[in-house]
């Protein structure tokens, strides 16, 4: 397996295991892996009301910082771009949102996940 490939597996694998964990904690998944001219939007839920943009970062340490850190400054601002476009793309135009990360580190044993509900 390539490199490249093995990074899409672990990403695929938290992206799955977030929205397995986000239903338990009552959000209701709209679209995985929404995709636009722009990139990718993780995940979008719905949660007590409010439309939530979720960015999913997986790493197998916290060798070089949580992964939350992960969605820096610059990332923030293409999800943002992103989460436009859909609400216009939906006609969603006055819908309340917010921005969730969710950090999982996957170790030898049981997965550390982290939600960050309006992380930004």
């Amino acid at each position: 397996m390539r490199h490249k490939d093995k990074r899409n597996s672990l990403g695929h694998y938290g992206e799955e295991l977030a929205a397995s964990v986000l239903k338990k904690h009552g959000y209701q998944i709209l679209e995985h892996n929404y995709a636009a001219p722009l990139g990718e939007i993780d995940l979008i839920a719905r949660h007590r009301g409010t439309l939530v943009f979720i960015e999913v970062k997986t790493r197998k340490s916290d060798r070089f910082g949580s992964p939350a850190h992960a969605v820096h400054p610059a990332k923030q601002a293409r999800l943002r771009r992103l989460a436009d476009y859909y609400l216009k793309q939906k006609h969603l135009g006055e819908t309340p949102v917010r921005f969730d990360v969710v950090a999982i580190t996957v170790n030898k044993d049981t997965p550390r996940i982290e939600i960050i509900p309006g992380a930004f």
